[in-house]
């Protein structure tokens, strides 16, 4: 199994693509950290992307260094989970997002992690592979 936690804890921004009713839609994201397998991310429940998730929670997170090898990317379903630890964990890690929400308390702080059932990635030494969770 290729570790997609550390390629994504050394790159962590990368983009998040979920469905929009009949469409696919991206956008910038942070990765946040990896836990029992499941990448973490963090959002507002006003979002539109919290909207998505929680409409359809097939989704998608790709992420590649600066030389593109390698690209990572794990496509699975997004769950959203109440916990308070979590949340604590993340405001204490990542100051910007503590920032912005302040309290696990935050009745708008959602945090997401997607249930990998595939991971795939790309480079231009070894093409693309694809890795079972």
């Amino acid at each position: 199994m290729f570790d997609f936690a550390k390629a994504f804890s050394e790159n962590p921004n990368g983009v998040l693509a979920t469905v929009d009713g009949d469409q696919i839609k991206t956008r910038v994201f942070q990765y946040l950290f990896t836990e029992n397998g499941r990448a973490h991310f963090c959002t507002s429940r006003e979002k539109d992307v919290f909207k998505q998730l929680t409409a359809n929670p097939q989704a998608a997170f790709c992420a590649f260094a600066p030389d593109y090898s390698p690209v990572v990317s794990i496509n699975g379903k997004a769950v959203f989970v109440e916990d308070a630890a979590l949340k604590t964990r993340i405001l204490n890690e990542n100051p910007m997002i503590n920032g912005i929400y302040k309290s696990p308390d935050n009745p708008v702080f959602a945090v997401f992690y997607i249930e990998p059932l595939a991971v795939e990635t790309f480079s231009f030494a070894d093409g693309p592979n694809k890795y079972k969770p």
